[in-house]
């Protein structure tokens, strides 16, 4: 009997990634080709149909100006993916460059670098993205790369930590004695061993950077309307929940299975990598 628990207790583990590797290849698949999910117009509504809800003809209902909300969120998730996209990337090349430049350059370098990282992390997040939006302008672009900024001083302190742990490895001073270069011991040994943790952290930030640029989206901050984008979709049916609760509860639910969808990945990744 025990056996068997265990049996289930792993194939539970693993059919929950499953079904967050699913969520997220849907998703994609939305951003990537929304017309093969959602043919129409997300734009073009029809008056007569207006707050129509969830049936077999319209899936997740109509909005005010009966545009079909289906249709919006599908092709909204080329909005709110690729924003996410640039965001993680963004912090990813960023932190990652200044984490490894101080982990591996103790001393000085690494003192003015961290010191610099702590100033980003005292700021917070919402504010320093609205503030790097009013100077940029409005837009999903503008949007994702104010969240991928803030997103900086995670990426740097982690792959700082993941560096300095690797740099003091026996391996690593190895690799020194056999006569390798800074540089050369750098890509071959401490990179390919610090990392894990890292792109643990990207899958992650994706999660919260399609949270983040909806939540930009919401106060307006992001897409201008009508283009379709997921906070914008929860912004423009908040008026209407008392009497069309379909129109910000299904985008929510959306944003909701792709954020915890990428935290589970991340949880697998991190749980890869230290075993």
């Amino acid at each position: 009997a025990a056996p068997g628990r265990g049996g289930r207790g792993r194939r539970r583990p693993a059919l929950g990634i499953l079904f967050s590797l699913l969520v997220l290849a849907i998703a994609i698949a939305w951003a990537l080709v929304p017309w093969l999910f959602a043919p129409g117009d997300p734009t073009a509504g029809i008056g007569m149909q207006a707050l129509q809800p969830p049936s077999p003809e319209h899936w997740f209902g109509t909005d005010a100006t009966g545009r079909d909300l289906y249709t919006r969120v599908v092709h909204g998730a080329s909005q709110s993916l690729l924003g996410a996209v640039i965001a993680v990337g963004v912090g990813f090349v960023a932190g990652t460059a200044v984490g490894v430049v101080a982990g591996s350059r103790p001393g000085p370098v690494d003192d003015v670098l961290m010191r610099g990282v702590d100033v980003l992390l005292a700021i917070p997040g919402l504010l320093l993205s609205l503030s790097i939006i009013i100077l940029l302008g409005f837009g999903t672009a503008n949007a994702a790369l104010a969240v991928g900024v803030t997103s900086i001083a995670a990426f740097a302190r982690l792959a700082r930590s993941q560096v300095v742990s690797v740099r003091v490895s026996d391996f690593v001073e190895a690799a020194y004695g056999s006569g390798g270069t800074f540089w050369t011991v750098l890509w071959r040994h401490i990179l390919p061993n610090s990392l894990t943790a890292v792109l643990a952290l990207a899958a992650l930030q994706f999660g919260s950077a399609v949270l983040q640029i909806a939540t930009l989206g919401f106060l307006g901050y992001g897409a201008p309307p009508p283009t379709p984008e997921w906070g914008l979709l929860v912004a423009e049916g908040r008026n209407y929940i008392a009497t069309a609760w379909w129109l910000t509860t299904l985008p929510g639910i959306v944003i909701a299975l792709v954020v915890l969808s990428a935290n589970r990945l991340s949880g697998a990744i991190r749980r890869g990598g230290s075993s």
